[in-house]
């Protein structure tokens, strides 16, 4: 496990970070005539742009100044004039931060998985509670961000601490792959996958369950990291994805659905931190690689395409598929502890 404190800051502020995007888009861009194209724009950048930062951030080697700076940008784009502007304003210091918190916890995990899993959970737990605080006004406008600028502060001075100075040693910057070249490839359709299935799947209980149905989102992201350090990386997949689509036979009952999208999500650290060990040289580059993965996942819902998945037939398979997918993507990795 990494620097435990860090580790912790960096969590806490990835909420903080996800949790001010969706609050101040839905407090103050939500509703204006160009809404749908800031939409756009936020994802755009804090997505697909973290592939062409990630190579500027694997060479830069200033991984938690990249993370402040994120937090900073963020929270400066509540002053933005309108929409447009705040929406890739948020969206780029949503992309600076997860490459500098990603970064640093990839660089500190070395062979294990479980601190990645930490890491990205609460994003999805503070893009639920910002959305909802935005749309029903319930925190000052300026709170957020100042809370983010407090947290820029920290993350500058533990990282001082802990590491030294503000320079930390990434790996030096290559493409060159440290296993089959090939097995990006399908890591990259998982995460296509992924995000197209969280997007498009829904249930007859959902709104009634919406928080609960967060929560095993994160719990499934910060536990898969912890299941492949124990079982290894292609097991866990196999048996976090098994259990996943047996219970997705059931998911329109609320308790077989909760425990088919937590097992689903568990399978995101192992992906992540799989990719990472491809290309060790460029983990800034991989880490940006597969979030524009999920940028692609997310423009078929976005543009109003006929949903695909309906049924939990569907979820069934999309689950079938992302197994053999991760198996021919985890070819060859074996336990991690």
């Amino acid at each position: 496990m990494p620097h435990k404190p860090l580790l912790a800051l960096y969590s806490l502020t990835h909420l903080a970070v996800d949790f001010t995007c969706a609050f101040l888009l839905f407090r103050l861009a939500a509703g204006a005539p160009d809404w749908a194209l800031a939409l756009l724009l936020y994802n755009f950048c804090a997505f697909a742009m973290q592939m062409p930062l990630g190579a500027i951030a694997d060479r830069l080697n200033r991984n938690g100044v990249l993370a402040a700076a994120g937090c900073a940008l963020t929270a400066l784009s509540a002053l933005m004039p309108a929409p447009l502007p705040l929406a890739i304003a948020a969206g780029l210091g949503n992309a600076l931060f997860h490459l500098g918190g990603g970064l640093d916890t990839l660089n500190d995990s070395t062979k294990k998985a479980a601190a990645l899993g930490i890491f990205v959970s609460p994003g999805a737990l503070g893009l639920a509670l910002g959305t909802l605080c935005g749309k029903a006004g319930l925190l000052p406008l300026a709170l957020p961000p100042l809370i983010l600028l407090v947290l820029a502060v920290a993350i500058l001075l533990l990282c001082r601490r802990t590491y030294g100075s503000l320079r930390y040693r990434n790996a030096p910057p290559e493409l060159t792959c440290a296993g089959r070249p090939a097995a990006i490839v399908p890591l990259f359709l998982v995460v296509v996958l992924r995000s197209y299935m969280g997007m498009q799947q829904s249930f007859p209980w959902k709104a009634d369950w919406a928080l609960l149905l967060t929560l095993m989102l994160v719990l499934g992201k910060a536990s898969g990291g912890f299941l492949s350090d124990r079982l290894g990386p292609r097991r866990a997949s196999m048996v976090s994805l098994t259990g996943a689509g047996l219970l997705y036979f059931a998911c329109v009952l609320p308790l077989p659905g909760l425990l088919a999208v937590l097992l689903f999500n568990m399978t995101m650290p192992i992906t992540l931190w799989a990719a990472a060990r491809l290309l060790p040289g460029a983990k800034g580059f991989t880490f940006g690689l597969l979030t524009f993965a999920l940028f692609l996942g997310f423009l078929p819902s976005y543009m109003g395409w006929p949903p695909l998945l309906t049924s939990p037939a569907a979820y069934v398979a999309v689950t079938a598929i992302s197994m053999g997918l991760l198996g021919l993507g985890l070819m060859g990795e074996g336990r991690t502890c």
